[in-house]
C-alpha cells in the first residue's frame, strides 16, 4: 500500500463529461483524472450521430415534447428544461474549443434522427463524439493543473460517514493506493461491458454505480437500459459497431429477408427495437437489413465516411448493397441519482454523464441527447464545486484494505451488486 496522497478534485473518467467538468473547474485547483484504459477509450469517442441543440425559441416546445415522449414522460421536467435552455451556450463553448460542426452555405447543417419532429442535430460527419472529445482532451492536456492517470482503475471510494474523501485506485502494476480529494466527480460511463452484445467498450462495467450501491449512495432506474436498434451484425466477439441513427434520419430504409419494408425507421429506439425483434422472430433470423443506397454514393462517403469504411472492411459496400443489422445494448438511462447540479446523496461527491441519473432521459433516451446532457450537467457540477469549495477537513476514512487482495473477486462482487439492483428494480 502506497502512502496516501492528496489533490483538490478527482475526476474519474475521461469522456466528454469528465473532460468538460475538469475544464470548467478553477484553474488554481489541482485536478487528477483517472481512466480505466487508454485516455481515448471512452464511449464518448464512439458517438456518431451528433448533438442536439435548441435552434431558436420556436423550437423549444417541440424539443421538450420530443424528449418527454421518447422518455415515456418519466423524465424530470426541470432537468429537461435546463438541458434544452443551456444547449446554445454549450454549442458556443464547443466552437470556442475548436469543435468543427458540419456547415452548409456558411451556416450550421442540422440533421434529424428517430423520434425528433424536426432537424436540430449538429454533427461532424459521422464522428461527432470523436471530434468533440478529442478537442476537449487537447485542451485538458494543455492545462498544467490537470494530471491524467491512464490504465488506472477506481476500486472504491474513501468515505467518512456521509462524506466522500477520495478514491482507492489500482495502477497498471496492480498496486493499490489511496488518493484524497476535496471533491470527487464520477464520470466513468455506463455498464455495457456486462452484456454479451453491446456498443460499449468492454471495460465499462458500471464500477462507479456498484461502488455507490456498496456505500448506500442513492441510485435510480439502472434497470432502464436502452438497446440501439441498428448495430452491424457480426459473429465476431467484442463490441458491436453502431450504425448511427442519423443514417435512418438521412433516408436509410429497413428491410426483412424478402427485401420488404416492415417499419417506420424513425420510431423511438425502444419501439423500433421491438419491431425489429418481432420481424427477426417471424423469420427466425438473427438480423434484418438496412439499405443506405437511396442516399447516393457521394452523399454516403461524405456524410458517413466512418460507417462506409467499416462496412467495406466487413465485406459490404453500402453504396451498392444493404447491410445486416441487429439490436444491441447501448445506453443506461439510470445511474447514480443526482440533483440539477449533479450532486449525489453523499457530500463532496458528484456524478455526471452516463454514470449519473438526473432524470433528463426518462425511460428511453432521445437520440443525440447524450452528448448534450453530459456537457450541460458536467459544467453545472464544476460550477457548483467552484461556488461551494471548502477544503476537505481532517477525516478518518473508513476503508477495509484487506478487501482489495483479490481484484478479480472484487469485480465479480461489483457486477453482482448491479445485477441484484437491476432485479430488485424490475420487481418493484
Amino acid at each position: 500500500m502506497e502512502n496516501m496522497k492528496k489533490t483538490d478534485v478527482i475526476v474519474v473518467g475521461t469522456g466528454v463529461a469528465g473532460l468538460f467538468c475538469a475544464l470548467n473547474l478553477p484553474r488554481e485547483k489541482k485536478i487528477v483524472m483517472l481512466t480505466k484504459k487508454a485516455v481515448d477509450h471512452s464511449d464518448s469517442f464512439l458517438a456518431q450521430g451528433g448533438i442536439c441543440t435548441l435552434k431558436d425559441e420556436q423550437d423549444y416546445d417541440s424539443f421538450f415534447e420530443d424528449t418527454m415522449k421518447a422518455g415515456h414522460n418519466e423524465n424530470r421536467q426541470s432537468a429537461v428544461d435546463v438541458m434544452i435552455r443551456t444547449s446554445p451556450e454549450i454549442i458556443r463553448d464547443m466552437v470556442s474549443f475548436g469543435v468543427e460542426f458540419d456547415q452548409k452555405d456558411g451556416k450550421f447543417s442540422y440533421t434529424r434522427e428517430g423520434a425528433h419532429s424536426t432537424a436540430r442535430i449538429l454533427h461532424h460527419k459521422d464522428l461527432t463524439g470523436k471530434e468533440i472529445t478529442s478537442k476537449l482532451l487537447a485542451h485538458v492536456r494543455k492545462r498544467d493543473n490537470i494530471t491524467i492517470l491512464e490504465e488506472t482503475t477506481m476500486i472504491d471510494l474513501l468515505c467518512h460517514e456521509n462524506n466522500c474523501a477520495g478514491v482507492v485506485l489500482c495502477n497498471p502494476a496492480g498496486e493499490v493506493s489511496a488518493l484524497e480529494g476535496d471533491y470527487v466527480v464520477l464520470a466513468s460511463g455506463g455498464l455495457g461491458g456486462l452484456f454479451e452484445h453491446s456498443t460499449n467498450y468492454r471495460h465499462l462495467t458500471g464500477d462507479a454505480i456498484a461502488i455507490a450501491i456498496k456505500h448506500n449512495i442513492a441510485v435510480r432506474n439502472i434497470n432502464y437500459i436502452q438497446v440501439h436498434p441498428t448495430t452491424f451484425y457480426s459473429k465476431k466477439s467484442g463490441r458491436r459497431f453502431l450504425i448511427s441513427e442519423s443514417v435512418r434520419g438521412e433516408g436509410a430504409l429497413l428491410y426483412n429477408g424478402k427485401m420488404e419494408r416492415f417499419v417506420d425507421e424513425l420510431l423511438p429506439r425502444d419501439v423500433l427495437t421491438k419491431e425489429i425483434r418481432k420481424q427477426m422472430k417471424i423469420e427466425g433470423s438473427e438480423h434484418v437489413w438496412l439499405s443506405m443506397a437511396a442516399m447516393g454514393s457521394s452523399m454516403i462517403k461524405k456524410r458517413f465516411p466512418n460507417i462506409y469504411r467499416h462496412c467495406l472492411e466487413e465485406g459490404y459496400d453500402v453504396t451498392k448493397e444493404p447491410i445486416p443489422v441487429t439490436p444491441a445494448q447501448h445506453y443506461l438511462m439510470g445511474g447514480i441519482e443526482v440533483d440539477l447540479n449533479s450532486k449525489t446523496s453523499m457530500n463532496r461527491l458528484y456524478a455526471v454523464g452516463e454514470t449519473s441519473h438526473n432524470g433528463v432521459h426518462g425511460a428511453n433516451r432521445l437520440a443525440s441527447n447524450s452528448l448534450l446532457e453530459s456537457l450541460v450537467f458536467a459544467k453545472r457540477a464544476a460550477g457548483n464545486i467552484a461556488d461551494a469549495y471548502q477544503p476537505l477537513p481532517e477525516l478518518k476514512s473508513t476503508v477495509n484494505w484487506e478487501g482489495y487482495d483479490n481484484l478479480t473477486q472484487l469485480q465479480q462482487e461489483y457486477k453482482q451488486l448491479i445485477l441484484d439492483e437491476i432485479e430488485r428494480e424490475n420487481n418493484v
